[in-house]
């Protein structure tokens, strides 16, 4: 909002069942409701990101199906609905719908993913092998296609490498192969700015593990030295002046 009143503009927070004003210019969409949002473009809103990012990025097995189809590096992914359905054990067993770490499970034995399937009946349940990535991933932040910057996030005292979590990260370069793969999503999804997350590999690849939408910047916040929130008005701005 302080970087929207910079240029001129302003920003309205809605939140709950609020709606949008009829002449609204465009609606930056930070919730997890692809239908809200499907139904705000009918209206004819610009939503930033659009529906279909928010659908796909907030379903795992949706996000597994486009790296596949785009030829992406991604973590082989299977929907689960019982334990005849994992890979050997260990397996990661997650919700496709989770978010910042929540909902994902490293299972050693049957009964722990017994246990999940369990707690979570009626969920649609992924199931992936366990893939040792030493807790490191690559968060790579996107704002149309062009790469805002990548942090590299390093778990404590779990698998899970989320900052939120207590993970530690540090800046991190993409390499040319890097990029051409990030950019190759983003292309694809007609995305506005989100972060796409792959696991890092001991020899150096790496495999997509999710994409964010909404996705949080603490992280690029403690390891860049400029305003997300200031590219991303910028950004929307220049958009809307070109409808």
């Amino acid at each position: 909002m302080k970087h929207a009143a910079a240029t001129d503009s302003s920003l309205t927070l809605l939140v709950d069942e609020e709606e949008p004003l009829e002449d609204a210019d465009f609606i930056l969409f930070r919730d997890r409701n692809p239908l809200l949002a499907k139904r705000w473009e009918s209206a004819g809103f610009r939503v930033i990101n659009r529906s279909e990012v928010n659908r796909i990025a907030n379903d795992k097995l949706k996000t597994f199906e486009l790296a596949a189809l785009l030829g992406v590096s991604v973590i082989p992914t299977t929907k689960a609905r019982s334990i005849q359905d994992l890979p050997p054990l260990p397996a990661v067993l997650k919700t496709t719908d989770g978010h910042g770490g929540s909902e994902v499970f490293l299972c050693q034995t049957e009964d722990e993913a017994k246990e999940v399937f369990s707690r979570f009946e009626g969920r649609v349940l992924i199931a992936q092998p366990y893939i040792e990535s030493e807790a490191t991933d690559i968060r790579v932040f996107m704002l149309g296609e062009e790469v805002l910057g990548a942090v590299k996030r390093t778990g404590s005292d779990s698998f899970k490498s989320n900052y939120t979590l207590g993970g530690s990260v540090k800046k991190y370069s993409l390499s040319p192969w890097q990029e051409i793969e990030v950019r190759k999503i983003a292309k694809a999804l007609k995305s506005d700015y989100i972060g796409i997350d792959f696991l890092l590999l001991p020899n150096g690849e790496w495999l997509l593990n999710e994409i964010e939408d909404p996705v949080g910047a603490r992280s690029l916040y403690a390891t860049h030295d400029f305003s997300v929130a200031e590219k991303l008005m910028a950004y929307i701005l220049k958009k809307v002046d070109g409808l």
